[in-house]
């Protein structure tokens, strides 16, 4: 049997004690197949980035699953058919993560990021090579040196 990561979004209309029996109901399915759930977490209902079949809720559900291939299969379509699930992921995993996920953690006692890989930024920032910016003291409403001599140099042809 190999371990799997299967996060559900349900439609925010359900109670929390409907998204509870359904869940449950979910482990008794898997559990006919030879299947078990090893983790369960709740994320609460939460907003969506996008509408998904006109909901901008839903309740996010998070398994640990331990099943065989097959059974699995069998539970990814029955959820395809539920109109209760709006979306799922299932990713296949090497092992289950140990205590809370990431989103269960409160912001502050999540680990502090670390310095950039990259390292500091260059002093000169973007434009360090100095291409497209232009010369100090220049500007384009004065007329350059060089084109006052071809100016010049014009001039003296025409006499």
């Amino acid at each position: 049997m190999a371990l799997y990561e299967l996060t559900l979004i349900l439609r925010n209309d359900l109670s929390t004690t409907q998204v509870e029996t359904f869940i449950e109901g979910l482990e008794g399915k898997l559990g006919e197949l030879g299947g078990s759930v090893e983790k369960k977490e709740f994320w609460g209902l939460r907003p969506l980035a996008y509408r998904i079949k006109k909901n901008r809720k839903g309740h996010y559900v998070f398994l640990g699953l331990n099943t065989p291939a097959d059974a699995l299969k069998e539970i990814e379509r029955q959820m395809s058919l539920d109109e209760d699930i709006l979306r799922f992921l299932t990713l296949r995993v090497d092992a289950l993560p140990e205590g809370q996920t990431p989103m269960m953690s409160r912001r502050d006692e999540r680990p502090a990021r670390g310095p950039r890989q990259g390292g500091q930024p260059q002093a000169g920032g973007r434009f360090e090579s100095g291409r497209g910016r232009r010369p100090q003291g220049h500007s384009q409403s004065q007329p350059s040196e060089e084109n006052d001599e071809a100016q010049d140099s014009e001039g003296d042809n025409n006499d």
